[in-house]
């Protein structure tokens, strides 16, 4: 096992790996922008290197500034995280490089899979099902519409590069997809710096559900359970548990087995996540992307099977066994993004945390990435923590939560935690029956 590692990433990610490389007896040095300086995560890793402005561009997408970092430190290894370069195999391949250890994916497979167009390919040869769809990328709107025509309406519209839903769009009808089309496109090169489009069937009412997966250091890949994914505004999760109560045991054993497949096809190595759209009437799934790092919603299949992942991360980085020999799962959890956001609009909030009160308990585990007194800038992600609830079964896991959102306060910036106190009494939700237009009902058809 190496002896210390850098964290290239910021607020709640960071210090989730922090705490677990402390744990470990490992170095914890982290890295942060200029707006970042006063953030829990600076001071709870042994070492802190300021490596720029807030922009992201001169500091965590600075691959040069992380290096340099990781070499005035004398770091031994790099874990990144989720966002920012977690992704980029140019950069991991400049870790290794530099003959520090990726605690990721080898880059091959983050450069494979980071193509939803040829994730698409490999995942049809290695068996995996996939919706219908384009197997290269489609060049114009005129194309585009042709192909949506052989598809079948309605059709998913989103860029080739990128995750999380960034720049997706689903039309139903010609005139909207041409539109969101040409608005993907630009979204895409603008982010992503290529605007090459992908299309797919869409299913209405689908739920998305994800699984978890590991490649081990011996070539081996398990799979950890899935999460169920569908509480979204703007195709951004918002809302995660596991196990999923829209999933059947027959369903999740063809999901798990789907995802090792596909985990196998590229060589995976480290903590991934296969996503999928699932036909809760048909009970068929097919996959969507492979994000290949950390999620952020990974703390409920900690909490429903005990493996701490960033644990196991370094454990495969370092060419070393697992730590576990089951992942059976045990009663259910469910993680709640709080965002400083307006919880109406969605839009994200600014300001200075005045109060911060967390809730307390069994079966709570709260991943903060700023406290009382910090700040909340325009420069990045409005996630401010993740409050997460294990319960001995749903039901239980729900009511906890309940009592958690309403003792959870927070002051300064607008925050979704009234949203997410609404979306508990919502029926669909707490019967479990709900899929991803759900926060859209909530809101209304021009909802975010």
């Amino acid at each position: 096992m190496f002896e210390s590692v850098l964290v290239a990433n910021r607020g709640e990610i960071a210090g989730r790996i922090v705490h677990t490389a402390r744990a470990m007896g490992l170095k914890a040095i982290a890295v942060y922008s200029a707006a970042d300086a006063g953030l829990p995560f600076v001071a709870e890793a042994d070492e802190a290197v300021l490596i720029g402005p807030a922009e992201p561009s001169g500091s965590y997408l600075n691959a040069a500034a992380i290096l340099e970092a990781a070499h005035r430190t004398n770091a031994q290894a790099v874990h990144p995280g989720h966002g920012f370069l977690a992704e980029s195999a140019a950069f991991a391949r400049r870790v290794a490089e530099r003959g520090l250890v990726w605690v990721g994916p080898p880059p091959l497979a983050i450069a494979r899979m980071g193509d939803k167009i040829n994730a698409r390919n490999l995942m049809k040869e290695a068996g995996v099902p996939v919706a219908p769809g384009v197997w290269e990328p489609v060049p114009d709107a005129a194309t585009a519409a042709e192909e949506a025509e052989r598809i079948g309406y309605p059709v998913m519209v989103k860029p080739a590069a990128g995750g999380g839903g960034i720049g997706l769009a689903a039309v139903h009808d010609e005139a909207s997809l041409r539109k969101a089309f040409e608005e993907t496109r630009a979204a895409a090169e603008q982010l992503f710096g290529r605007g090459d489009i992908l299309l797919e069937r869409y299913v209405e009412g689908a739920r998305h559900v994800e699984v978890q997966i590991l490649g081990l250091a011996d070539g081996t890949v398990v799979a950890l359970g899935e999460r169920e994914c569908s509480v979204q505004r703007r195709y951004q999760k918002v809302v995660e548990e596991s196990p999923s109560p829209g999933v059947t045991p027959a369903l999740r054993e063809r999901m798990l087995a789907a995802a090792v497949r596909a985990g196998e096809a590229v060589g995976y190595r480290g903590a991934g996540t296969v996503e999928c759209l699932v036909d809760p009437a048909a009970q068929e799934f097919t996959f969507l992307e492979m994000d290949t790092r950390l999620q952020i919603e990974h703390p409920v299949t900690e909490m429903v099977t005990g493996i701490d992942l960033v644990e196991q991360q370094f454990r495969v980085a370092a060419g070393e066994p697992v730590s576990f020999t089951s992942a059976a799962p045990r009663g259910h959890a469910v993680e709640f993004r709080v965002q400083a956001e307006d919880p109406e609009s969605f839009l994200p909030g600014t300001g200075e945390i005045t109060v911060w009160e967390e809730p307390v308990g069994d079966g709570i585990r709260i991943d903060a990435g700023y406290a009382e007194g910090t700040t909340v800038t325009r420069h990045y992600d409005p996630l401010l923590a993740k409050l997460c609830v294990h319960g001995d079964d749903r039901a239980h896991a729900l009511a906890r939560a309940r009592a958690a959102l309403e003792a959870f306060h927070i002051e300064g910036p607008p925050t979704n935690l009234p949203f997410l106190r609404e979306l508990l009494d919502r029926p669909e939700f707490a019967d479990g029956t709900y899929d991803t237009g759900l926060v859209a009902r909530m809101r209304g058809p021009q909802a975010p």
